[in-house]
């Protein structure tokens, strides 16, 4: 199982840091001291799904789910605190295949969700939030 965190060219990742950056500034301005919290879990895999993975990303969430009735693998990502549209994507796949089930755009709360049918086989799973994506290659291998 292999993870990477894969970042964009770097004139959208001085951007991407400027922005990131003021909005921790004026967050700080008005949060004072306390923490961010990671985001939850919001169901829209469907009924029957649940958590078997996720992962922190700056500003969310990627969350997989399973459900053992129907054998199919679900993938979200969610932003901690939801607001105007930006860049994010939530992505799956069945290992070594060529094509990703994926959903990018420009969201104000989550991407995805995102299916595939793996029983027995190994998973591709990930999602970004602005400049920052994080994969997992060959994990939740089912039999």
């Amino acid at each position: 199982m292999s993870h990477r965190t894969v970042t964009r060219p770097s004139g959208v990742r001085r951007w991407a840091a400027l922005f990131v950056l003021l909005g921790s500034v004026v967050l700080g301005l008005f949060a004072g001291t306390g923490s961010a919290s990671a985001a939850g879990y919001n169901g829209v895999c469907g009924s029957g799904y649940s958590v078997i993975d996720h992962h922190d990303i700056a500003g969310g969430t990627v969350f997989l789910t399973y459900s053992s009735s129907t054998g199919n693998n679900c993938v979200v990502t969610v932003r901690n605190t939801p607001g105007t549209a930006i860049y994010m994507d939530a992505f799956i796949r069945l290992s070594g295949s060529l094509v990703w089930n994926d959903d990018p755009g420009y969201w104000t709360t989550y991407a995805g969700p995102r299916y595939v049918h793996a029983p027995g086989r190994c998973i591709d799973w990930g999602g970004s939030i602005g400049s920052v994506t994080w994969i997992e290659y060959n994990s939740h291998c089912r039999s």
